[in-house]
C-alpha cells in the first residue's frame, strides 16, 4: 500500500492505495465520484476525463499514486454553490447530451479546451474533442454547446 494525499473537488483527502489502482477506480470506488465514468479502460473513449492540476486527463490512464500531491476536479466539482458551470449549462441548453454516458468526460474536456482557446472555431472544437467519443449525438449539438459556452453559438 502507498499513502497518497490530494485535493478532490476542493476537499483534501488522504488514503492508502494499491500502487496499481487507477485514478478512475479511486475516484469512483473510494470517493464515490461516480460521475467519472468507466467507459473503455483503454483511454480511447474519454468518458473518464477529469482535470489533474488544471489539465484534462483520462483517469483510466493515470494511477492514483501519480495524482499524489495534486488537485483533481471531477464533473461533480464543476458546479459551484448550486450553479452549473457555464459549460454544463451550455450542454443542457443546447441538448449536447443524449444517453449521458460520455457527457461528464466531454464536458471536462470542453472546459479544458475553452481554457486554452476561449473562442475556438468549429474545426478547433472538433479537433479538441476528438479523444472523446459519443455514440449517440453525432456531435453536432456537442459542438454547438461548446460554441455557446464560448459566447459564439446559438441555444437551440
Amino acid at each position: 500500500m502507498t499513502r497518497i494525499s490530494l485535493t478532490v473537488d476542493g476537499a483534501a483527502v488522504s488514503d492508502d492505495v494499491e500502487p496499481r489502482m487507477l485514478l478512475v477506480q479511486y475516484l469512483r470506488e473510494r470517493l464515490g465520484k461516480t460521475g467519472t465514468v468507466i467507459g473503455c479502460d483503454t483511454s480511447n473513449c474519454g468518458a473518464c476525463t477529469v482535470h489533474l492540476d488544471g489539465t484534462s486527463v483520462k483517469s483510466c490512464n493515470v494511477l492514483a499514486v501519480q495524482a499524489d500531491g495534486g488537485e483533481v476536479t471531477t464533473i461533480e466539482g464543476l458546479a459551484q454553490d448550486g450553479q452549473l458551470h457555464p459549460v454544463q449549462e451550455a450542454f443542457r441548453e443546447c441538448h449536447g447530451l443524449q444517453c449521458g454516458f460520455c457527457t461528464p468526460g466531454m464536458i471536462m474536456q470542453s472546459v479544458d479546451l475553452l481554457k486554452e482557446n476561449p473562442k475556438p472555431s468549429e474545426e478547433e472544437i472538433r479537433l479538441g474533442l476528438e479523444g472523446n467519443l459519443c455514440r449517440c449525438t453525432g456531435y453536432h449539438n456537442i459542438v454547438r454547446a461548446v460554441q455557446h459556452a464560448s459566447g459564439q453559438g446559438v441555444t437551440s
